[in-house]
């Protein structure tokens, strides 16, 4: 009986005994974490885990309307165009019955035609093409005199003094008031 009671008298004179402080056994510490991390994603985490699982089951509910819709409207579709083969096939049954001639002669009007739109396609191409070249070489020509002014401008203000300027406008002047004498 005095182990029993000395031992819990030594519990009391222990100095983390009685106050707040870490466990840094890892073994111990890790379950308990994880269970209270687990606990904590569950409780909270279910209600937006289950909104993002009914968006989904929306999107897919109605990706899968959209899609019948949509194989709904192919099948009408289908059938417009099994009837039209239908039509097609009776009118191409006329024209076996009435000969070839009309076959031949809307042949003719629709080579014709589709000659005539080529033709009208080809002008149009040429006229675009030319078109846009005329462009391309304006604009080639505005940077090329961009380019060239720049360059000019670039040489004459390296190379003008103020005494090459003077003499410049001197000579200038000197033509300029020979040009009024002649035309006096």
């Amino acid at each position: 009986m005095k182990n029993v009671t000395d031992s819990f008298v030594s519990l009391g004179h222990w100095p983390s005994a009685g106050s707040f402080g870490f466990n840094t056994d890892i073994l111990a510490t890790n379950p308990i974490n994880l269970s209270v991390v687990l606990g904590v994603f569950i409780f909270f985490g279910k209600g937006v885990l289950n909104d993002l699982l009914d968006n989904r089951k929306q999107k897919i509910l109605s990706t899968i309307r959209n899609s019948e819709e949509l194989r709904r409207g192919a099948i009408e579709q289908l059938e417009r165009a099994r009837s039209r083969l239908r039509k097609v096939e009776r009118e191409a049954d006329e024209y076996r019955m009435n000969g070839y001639s009309e076959i031949e002669r809307e042949k003719v009007n629709l080579i014709n035609a589709t000659c005539d739109s080529l033709e009208r396609l080809e002008k149009y191409k040429n006229e675009t093409l030319h078109f846009e070249q005329q462009r391309a070489i304006n604009q080639v020509r505005q940077r090329v005199f961009k380019q060239a002014l720049q360059g000019a401008l670039g040489t004459l203000n390296s190379s003008l003094n103020s005494e090459l300027h003077f003499r410049t406008i001197s000579a200038n002047i000197g033509i300029l008031i020979s040009m009024k004498e002649i035309t006096d």
